[in-house]
């Protein structure tokens, strides 16, 4: 397997469509939700790429039947909460897939371990693991709020009135997200929510896949109100992914033409299909049929920095920040302090790598301040993730000889990455 990569330098502006795979956020949900439901349900369009299977392999793990062809998805059973046999669950670097399977394990009775690779092992988890105490599980692990962790459910404890916890909000709605979707069948639950909450359009997800397989839920500023389950089976149709398509705009915002992207829609609860509007103010043209969105830029026209909070759609930092190296004037991205704690530190790894190419930059608290540059060619390292590999690859489309290292990381999310850019854009 090639262990670099990188795109040559475009003449023209490019003109093509790239179809992008499913959302990886709306995959994880919806398997989680169906392989909660008893009965059968029937998922479409599920994402491709490492996080998405390592959930299906965690689920089975924990007893569902779960049957997988090319994008579609049966679970044909839930997962086996009597059940007393002790799982381990490697979670390989999928950081969803580990939390969301952290509060799974929590209806079980028997023990639940949550592994992964070194990278995944990093990053911290103590919020969550308060939160399966709060709810009567056993969390116990190596080191203190980090995985590994061995998890043993108390379903029969979880049964009866609503319970109430309070989760903090402004360290993962990740965190949340994962209690919300085990809450019905503990009983219901209220979860009060304290201080600023990052990524609220995440909770808001959740609540839509889980309203499509049966259960409703009551979303206000400052608490989650989720009723006891049970869910229901569903079909149901994962939308094209916002987050993948940010790469083949960004490619058109850097370099001029036109970029259709299949299956998006611009009403998706995908917090991520905003990012149309920051290129729009960064002087791009977007529209939308039938068919997908298509962003456009007359290469004549300038590419203008913004003043931007992308703490909505905080996995696009890296897309914007590539943009950003290539503007004509500087760019500020805000409240985005928490993405630190992602695949890789996603403030000060990006801004390393950023600044081997060229560009000038300041890390902020809350961000990052892009200050555009004649770039140079540089090797990068993706630190382990997805998103700054597929961000920094971009930069090659202005500036020759940037190679991305470990370029097979964007398994992580979309396996194809490397030939559908080039054969949807015509890059090289």
């Amino acid at each position: 397997m090639v262990s670099s990569e990188s795109f040559a330098p475009v003449t023209a502006p490019l003109h093509g469509v790239v179809r992008v795979p499913g959302s990886k956020s709306v995959s994880n949900r919806a398997l989680v939700c169906a392989a909660l439901a008893p009965g059968e349900s029937r998922l479409t369009g599920v994402a491709s790429g490492d996080d998405t299977s390592r959930m299906v392999a965690g689920l089975q793990q924990l007893g569902a039947e779960i049957e997988v062809g090319g994008d579609t998805v049966q679970v044909r059973r839930a997962i086996g909460r009597a059940s007393r046999v002790a799982v381990v669950i490697d979670a390989g670097l999928a950081g969803t897939t580990s939390r969301f399977l952290s509060a799974v394990a929590a209806l079980r009775v028997g023990a639940s371990t949550i592994t992964g690779d070194a990278g995944l092992l990093r990053r911290p988890m103590g919020e969550l693991h308060r939160l399966l105490r709060d709810i009567g599980a056993s969390v116990s692990s190596e080191r203190e709020g980090f995985l590994p962790v061995t998890i043993v459910g108390a379903p029969e404890r979880n049964a009866g009135p609503t319970a109430d916890i309070t989760a903090r909000g402004d360290v993962s709605s990740q965190f949340i997200s994962a209690l919300m979707m085990i809450a019905p069948l503990l009983g219901g639950l209220r979860i009060n929510l304290s201080g600023a909450v990052v990524s609220r359009g995440y909770l808001a997800m959740t609540a839509d896949v889980m309203a499509s397989f049966g259960v409703a839920v009551q979303l206000a500023d400052d608490v989650i109100v989720v009723p006891a389950g049970p869910y229901r089976a569903d079909a149901f149709h994962v939308d094209a992914d916002w987050s993948s398509a940010s790469y083949p705009f960004a490619a058109v915002a850097i370099a001029g033409g036109e970029v259709t992207v299949p299956g998006l829609r611009s009403d998706s609860a995908q917090p991520e299909a905003g990012f149309v509007d920051v290129l729009a103010r960064m002087g791009c043209t977007v529209s939308e049929d039938a068919t997908g969105v298509m962003v456009s830029r007359d290469a004549q026209r300038p590419l203008i920095g913004v003043d931007v909070d992308m703490a909505e759609m905080s996995d696009l930092v890296p897309t914007l920040a590539a943009i950003a190296a290539c503007a004509t004037s500087p760019t500020r991205i805000r409240g985005v302090g928490f993405i630190r704690a992602k695949e890789s530190d996603r403030l000060g790894d990006l801004a390393g790598e950023l600044g081997a190419c060229g560009a000038l930059i300041e890390v902020h608290n809350d961000g990052l301040a892009i200050t555009p540059r004649a770039l140079r060619s540089a090797v990068v390292n993706p630190h382990d993730d997805h998103r700054l590999a597929m961000s920094l690859a971009l930069l090659g489309i202005r500036q020759a000889g940037i190679v991305v290292s470990d370029a097979p990381v964007v398994a992580k999310s979309w396996p194809t990455f490397w030939s559908s850019m080039r054969q949807g854009l015509g890059l090289s």
